[in-house]
């Protein structure tokens, strides 16, 4: 299992649940069943190219456990996409699927590739053949893929379009993320970054503050994410300052236009360019003197080489895994407040859950009813999280997989192993 290692976001995943296993006292057998995932495969998808030729790109799906459910998890397409990377973000759903208490099972794949390097063509037959390597471990009941990084409602359309071709009927559930005229939900798309955005009213709530016209923000990752959570923060009252993608940032002291930002970015694809804002790096970004920071690009932006110059007060993980362990003690010990990526952008996948949900019973709700609902739990997940972290006096990202793992303790221990 060396293989797993690899990676950092794997390495601090591990490490933060042998943490909390300790703090806890986990029961030695749990924590040894948690530490390694269920079932990892590895698939060439050969694609042949829109000028003839064929080039092959390597293929993952990762379930991590599924004690409480089947597997739930996105599908990535990215250069850096690697089968260790992929593990660890099939641990951190596990987690974060236990701790919003839905009754799904961690699991992620992805495909290693540039998808701005292909033409359309190209991505949809890289996803059907995807989709057809894979189509033996995943289904509405044994682990049903999402949207991530490189990937969107298109993308999900194709995976359900090609498993229902192998099946021989349409089959809605296999996916959630998907457009809502074929069976998505209403709410899904900016699922995530709303949850964001519920979390750090709560958080702001615990600290006595008030988002308004005096809260400023900065959000590194215009994206999936970083966007819709930019128009909710706007639409409460909140000043965001700075956004940034991966041509870099923009600031502007007074507030971003958010509306005028995101039709730059509709029209030209990136951020780089706009005019009404000064141009940052990204490390610049994180040292804005703001009350909240939203990092919600990637993996292992804040290290221990930055951390120290993070001002934000409340530091809301968009991204799985955007601080590494040793930031969060840096930032912890500085005053943050952290809100914990399994938290913070569970949002998605709660959403998930209601679009499976509702594709099994044929019977959708209104956009008032899923994110009604969506608030409610989040609520309930932020109130148990804070209150370990009180009972344990850890930090918040350790209370969040100590409140996770007494609920799969609790469930392992139910099952049993087999064989016994």
């Amino acid at each position: 299992m060396n293989f797993l290692f690899e990676s950092p976001l794997f390495q601090d995943a591990f490490e933060t649940l042998t943490s909390a296993a300790t703090t806890m006292n986990l029961d030695p057998n749990i924590l040894e069943r948690l530490k390694y995932p269920k079932r990892a495969l590895t698939v060439s998808v050969p694609v042949r190219l829109d000028d003839g030729t064929i080039k092959t790109f390597l293929g993952f799906r990762v379930q991590h456990n599924m004690t409480i459910g089947p597997g739930k998890g996105g599908i990535r397409f990215h250069p850096k996409c690697d089968l260790s990377e992929t593990a660890a973000l099939a641990m951190l759903m596990t987690f974060k699927c236990a701790l919003v208490g839905i009754p799904y099972g961690g699991a992620k794949g992805g495909v290693q590739v540039d998808p701005n390097e292909l033409s359309r063509q190209e991505l949809q037959a890289l996803t059907r053949r995807y989709a057809t390597e894979i189509n033996m471990i995943v289904g509405p009941n044994i682990d049903i893929p999402a949207p991530d990084i490189g990937t969107d409602g298109q993308t999900m359309a194709w995976f359900m379009d090609t498993y229902s071709q192998l099946k021989g009927y349409t089959v809605q559930s296999v996916v959630t993320g998907k457009p809502v005229s074929i069976g998505g939900s209403l709410g899904r798309a900016e699922s995530t970054g709303k949850g964001v955005v519920f979390c750090i009213q709560f958080a702001a709530e615990k600290l006595g503050m008030k988002l308004g016209s005096n809260t400023t923000v900065a959000i590194h990752g215009f994206g999936k994410v970083g966007q819709p959570a930019a128009d909710d923060l706007v639409a409460l009252g909140a000043k965001v300052v700075a956004v940034s993608d991966v041509t870099g940032g923009i600031y502007n002291a007074k507030g971003l236009n958010i509306k005028s930002v995101n039709e730059w970015v509709q029209k030209n694809k990136f951020l780089k360019g706009y005019p009404e804002a000064e141009s940052i790096s990204n490390e610049q970004l994180f040292a804005l003197d703001v009350d909240v920071l939203v990092p919600a690009a990637i993996d292992g932006v804040i290290t221990k080489d930055n951390a120290h110059t993070v001002k934000a007060r409340i530091i809301a993980e968009g991204a799985n895994g955007p601080l590494t362990k040793e930031a969060i003690q840096i930032v912890t010990k500085k005053g943050a407040f952290l809100i914990p990526d399994i938290l913070c952008n569970a949002g998605g996948v709660i959403v998930s859950y209601f679009e499976w949900v509702q594709g099994l019973q044929s019977f959708f709700w209104d956009l008032e009813e899923v994110n009604k609902r969506l608030y409610r739990i989040l609520r309930q997940s932020f109130d148990k999280v804070c209150a370990v972290q009180e009972q344990y006096r850890c930090d918040m990202k350790q209370a969040a997989f100590i409140t996770a793992v007494k609920r799969l303790e609790t469930a392992m221990k139910l099952r049993g192993l087999f064989p016994s």
